[in-house]
């Protein structure tokens, strides 16, 4: 029995794929370069814990996820490659993080309050301190930083402080285990990288950064800094740092349009993803009748309408509606009326012999025709980062 057999619709991970996305960002990097693999968000709709069991057996030397909850996970299964955890962490998991090693995002004084008094049982908390260079979202603000390193265990004027700071420099030197937390890293995020127009914005945030990196050194920390993601990786390699964070690329898809137009001709992604479905049921439907919840399309002509038990539950845009499009036997059949919770329409009149059981593509390729996560979204309004990431988690996946 095929694998799908005894499916209505799934999803495709090709590993090929995947192994190509990551070769080509890994060409880009500085031998000494550490590669962060984001599988947030369960690895983008693309399956967290096989994403990323795949990405580490590539050579990933990190892991980013968005919580403790897939953090967790992600041990679970068998991962070993170091964990940073880039969203917020409710305080009541840092202990639990700490004895895991797992790594947390501090970014805000509230936090870094409650890591202050934390008791770990002798394994310190290891910490990645979060700076907004101007993105104001997460992250400490540059005005902030004296109080900022003062709480860290740092005087003033830039020596090294107490035992805390000076415990904390390094995990190779002296125990760790009489301090609550351990300053692994410094990091941002930047808002624009991924539109090659937006080149000043970047570079104001790659200086502020570095003001910032400066003032850890000469307080006598020595964190790991990091601070570009796919965007920033593909357009500007000074900003490459000790680590980045590559996500939408590993899974083959382009940060935005303009990097793709910009880069495109020098290097090549590759989409990892593919969505079908089955054709439920095929009918003849003639002239004039209307299809659909609140008959919101008239047919004009004699057609054929095929039903694909996938709707907006499953992760179709209803926004596709009566413009959106599937793929049959290579073949374009849109989308006729409303996207349903659960179904479909699509217009079959022009493929020939479409049956119960075809193949309906819904993103990916079929034949020499191909639809694109982008293409979808273009008709919801919205970015290919949201279509992919909002597949439903319970259509089964098979990676090959």
């Amino acid at each position: 029995m095929k694998k799908t057999e005894d499916l209505r619709t799934w999803i495709e991970i090709d590993k090929k794929a995947i192994a190509h996305n990551y070769r080509v960002f890994r060409k880009r990097l500085d031998k000494k370069t550490k590669f962060l693999a984001v599988v947030k968000s369960n690895a983008y709709g693309h399956n967290l814990l096989e994403f990323g069991l795949e990405m580490e057996h590539l050579g990933a030397d990190w892991l980013g996820v968005d919580s403790l909850v897939e953090a967790r996970s992600a041990r679970k299964v068998g991962v070993k490659a170091p964990i940073l955890v880039l969203g917020f962490t409710l305080p009541i998991h840092y202990r639990e993080a700490a004895l895991q090693g797992i790594r947390l995002t501090i970014s805000s004084f509230a936090q870094l309050e409650k890591v202050l008094r934390l008791k770990t049982g002798g394994r310190p908390l290891r910490v990645h301190i979060k700076v907004d260079t101007g993105m104001h979202r997460q992250g400490f603000q540059l005005e902030e930083a004296p109080k900022l390193l003062k709480m860290l265990g740092v005087r003033g004027n830039g020596h090294r402080g107490e035992s805390l700071a000076r415990k904390s420099l390094s995990p190779s030197k002296g125990s760790l285990s009489s301090v609550p937390f351990f300053v692994e890293g410094l990091y941002t995020h930047f808002a624009e990288a991924k539109n090659p127009r937006s080149g000043d914005s970047t570079r104001r945030q790659i200086a502020e950064f570095r003001t910032w990196i400066k003032l850890f050194r000469d307080a006598g920390f020595a964190p790991m800094v990091h601070a570009a993601a796919t965007g920033g990786a593909l357009l500007y390699p000074e900003a490459h740092f000790d680590m980045v964070r590559i996500g939408i690329g590993c899974y083959g898809l382009w940060p935005s349009p303009e990097a793709e137009h910009f880069l495109g001709g020098k290097l090549r992604l590759m989409p990892v993803l593919s969505w079908r479905a089955v054709v439920s049921e095929v009918k003849h439907v003639k002239t004039g009748e209307r299809v659909g919840y609140d008959f919101t399309e008239r047919l004009t002509r004699d057609s054929t309408l095929a039903v694909v038990p996938v709707g907006y539950w499953h992760g179709i845009p209803r926004l596709c509606s009566g413009r959106g499009r599937v793929l049959i036997k290579g073949h374009t059949a849109r989308i006729v009326g409303r996207v349903s919770m659960d179904m479909i329409v699509v217009d079959v009149t022009d493929i020939p012999k479409v049956n119960m059981g075809d193949t309906a593509t819904l993103i990916g390729q079929s034949g020499r025709s191909d639809i694109k996560a982008g293409e979808i979204a273009a008709y919801a309004g919205t970015t290919h980062y949201e279509i992919v990431t909002r597949l439903n988690p319970l259509i089964k996946k098979f990676y090959k």
